[in-house]
């Protein structure tokens, strides 16, 4: 990392905020917490916003985390997709299907993959996350197929799981954020 990891000792911060962080990380700080308490209005802010993002939403978690993996392999975000790879697992992915997103993305990431490995819904939420990453618009062909399966509330949410995810990586990339041992 490109900056100390944050302590006590070398900046204080309110022991409350401390264990708000710690109760969401289930008792132990990551390496992007130790970033992050070096601000203690950013700390605050990312822990409730984050954990509306990672735990708060209806939208499909699958889909959410397919988003957010897209968004870490094309940023260079190795820390993010370390931590988001088993949350897609988790959620019903397979390892296929990484492995297929990993090989699509080097080839021709703005394109809609062709796999079998994925269904209609999660191949365009491939290409929307790789529109919304890399080239900030998204095509009114791709925003039309998007609402053909999800609705309102669905599209806001996965739109800001994406975005959010967009976010965290400029940070961890910029700051050099590696995943924990």
């Amino acid at each position: 990392m490109r900056i100390p990891d944050w302590t006590p000792a070398l900046k204080p911060q309110p022991r409350e905020l401390v264990d708000a962080v710690l109760a969401r990380r289930a008792g132990t700080l990551l390496n992007l917490d130790k970033a992050l308490l070096w601000s203690e209005p950013l700390a605050r802010g990312w822990n409730v916003y984050l954990g509306a993002v990672r735990t708060g939403l209806a939208t499909s978690r699958k889909l959410r985390e397919l988003g957010i993996c897209t968004v870490a392999l094309l940023t260079g975000a190795n820390y993010e997709f370390h931590h988001h790879a088993p949350d897609f697992l988790s959620a019903g992915g397979s390892a296929g299907q990484l492995q297929a997103l990993t090989e699509h993305l080097k080839l021709n990431p703005r394109a809609a993959p062709v796999d079998q490995a994925w269904d209609a819904i999660e191949s365009i939420v491939i290409q929307y996350a790789a529109q919304m990453t890399l080239d900030v618009a998204v095509s009114d062909a791709v925003f039309a197929a998007l609402r053909q399966h999800l609705d309102t509330t669905q599209i806001v949410e996965l739109t800001s799981a994406i975005a959010t995810y967009n976010m965290v990586a400029r940070f961890l990339v910029a700051l050099q954020i590696t995943p924990e041992e």
